[in-house]
């Protein structure tokens, strides 16, 4: 449904308001509670009826409400004394008091039905990654928990759909297979998709037990499996637990399954997405042989589908770590190519989070951690379960001395994605938090485990000299500085602060004093 309000336009169907055919920036929950102003506009909208279906049941502060209705306000231009377009009814709730004219959105053409010409019933694009989110199956008796074997995969389709580069089939198709007995292969010929995610809900006494498989419907085999517990009086509030770490996983596994698959196809036949897929293998490798073969791939990619938004962030992406990681000396030239690419990146299609991403870290190589904090966020905003969007703002927080903001930001990081190729990297943002803090002990426990950790590198055991230094173990510091000195003999330190453009100056004069003293 589309609804049009003065300069306006509230696309429902692709979740996004419009200005003057523009769209505008606006956060997930203060779109949903605009969206359930407008559809519900003829009565009075309870804060209960907001709780409820913002935040699904569970508490928050009256002042969390108020600050999503001020940022709305904010957003339409109206105001709490003005109420042009949102009305308060004080201590009851909030009504849409402007004029409507609402657009059905054209009738799709006739199809067949999915049960009648399996293969012709659905079209996926032809190369990019799609899903089927089935029904769970009900084990036990439900009682009134019955409906979350339904409930939780269909808040997963909506959530799905977030991601740009991932095409879901539509609730209304892939709930047709509740069959415990579906064939994966059948599911993926009726509808088109090269994964299925399916689960079973297990009521138990006072618990609840669900077990989520994600398999490729091209050889049933299944790429990941997850079972999570909880109580059932408190399913509800974990609910949003359990949905954040099955999106982060896909967003994690479904990426490499297609990478590992692309590697048995030779290079010159790689389509688009295969190829990008691929190059998003080697440039999380985080070395400069692997960063150069992404570029490479990412090239392919842009090559063969012209516009391919996400294969050209990815290629901004290539240059950002040459710069920051210093595989080649233009660090200059480099870092303007990553800005070059992200601004083409954003201008098709700005909402795209890989997109905002490196938008934001073109920014981190200016030295203009201030005017990153935007695209990071609104990364974030645009895919609240983007790990990756979390680990970069959580770096340009703990630089800017924003440690306690930084620290929260590292450990969602973490939790979305607890196998991220880069978790050494969150890992060593949590360092810098407590050393941006003071409490350099603390800093010194995740700075080791960051330097000791699969993919490290020389940023992250420079960050383990400093910490070690700061508290007065110059032996682990020198042991450290030593294994530095022979993994990067060139390495210094106005390479690291290059990299890491410090704005909290307390801290990098801390930082350059420690490296300083053991010859960095």
């Amino acid at each position: 449904m589309n609804w049009r309000f003065e300069n306006f336009e509230l696309d429902e169907a692709k979740f996004e308001l419009r200005s003057a055919g523009l769209p505008l920036a606006a956060e997930p929950q203060v779109l949903s509670l605009l969206i359930h102003l407008v559809r519900h506009r003829d009565r009075l909208v309870t804060k209960d009826e907001i709780n409820e279906t913002i935040w699904h049941g569970r508490f928050v502060s009256d002042s969390a409400l108020a600050s999503r209705v001020k940022t709305l306000r904010r957003l339409l231009g109206d105001d709490g004394r003005q109420q042009r377009l949102i009305r308060t009814v004080h201590g009851r709730g909030f009504r849409f008091i402007g004029d409507i004219a609402e657009n059905s959105p054209a009738p799709a053409p006739a199809r067949v039905k999915v049960d009648e010409h399996p293969a012709a019933a659905i079209e996926a694009p032809v190369n990019k990654p799609s899903i089927a989110v089935l029904p769970f199956r009900l084990v036990g008796i439900g009682g009134p928990y019955a409906g979350i074997a339904e409930a939780l995969p269909d808040e997963l389709i909506a959530e799905l759909s977030r991601l740009r580069w991932l095409f879901v089939i539509a609730r209304g198709s892939s709930f047709r297979f509740r069959s415990a007995s579906a064939d994966l292969r059948d599911v993926g010929a009726r509808l088109g998709v090269r994964y299925c995610l399916s689960g079973t809900a297990e009521i138990s006494g006072t618990r609840m037990m669900l077990a989520v498989e994600l398999a490729d419907t091209r050889d049933c085999g299944v790429v990941w499996s997850e079972r999570y517990d909880a109580r059932l009086d408190d399913v509800h509030s974990v609910r949003e637990t359990i949905l954040s770490s099955i999106v982060a996983a896909l967003e994690l596994q479904i990426p490499l399954n297609e990478a590992q698959r692309a590697r048995l196809v030779p290079p010159e036949n790689l389509d688009a997405w295969a190829a990008y897929h691929l190059g998003l293998d080697h440039v999380f490798r985080f070395n400069a042989k692997d960063n150069a073969i992404a570029g490479a791939l990412f090239e392919q990619a842009i090559a063969k589908e012209r516009g391919f938004v996400r294969a050209i962030a990815g290629l901004s992406f290539t240059h950002f770590q040459n710069a920051f990681a210093g595989h080649t000396p233009d660090f200059s030239e480099q870092a303007a190519a990553a800005r070059r690419l992200a601004d083409e990146a954003v201008a098709l299609d700005g909402r795209d989070p890989f997109a905002n991403l490196v938008m934001g870290r073109a920014h981190w190589l200016a030295s203009d951690l201030e005017g990153s904090f935007g695209w990071l966020e609104r990364a974030t905003q645009l895919s609240p379960n983007y790990a990756q969007g979390f680990y970069a703002w959580s770096w340009a927080e703990a630089l800017a001395g924003i440690a306690d903001a930084g620290q929260e930001h590292s450990d969602l990081a973490r939790s979305l994605s607890p196998l991220d190729p880069l978790f050494y990297g969150m890992l060593g943002t949590r360092a810098l938090a407590h050393m941006s803090r003071g409490e350099f002990e603390e800093g010194a426990v995740w700075a080791e485990r960051s330097a000791r950790s699969p993919g490290a590198y020389k940023m992250n055991h420079a960050i383990a000299v400093a910490a070690h230094e700061l508290t007065g173990n110059h032996e682990r510091a020198a042991a450290w500085a030593d294994h530095l000195r022979n993994t990067s003999p060139e390495f210094t330190g106005a390479d690291f602060f290059r990299s890491f453009p410090f704005t909290d100056k307390p801290a990098k004069e801390r930082m350059a004093a420690a490296l300083a003293r053991h010859g960095i």
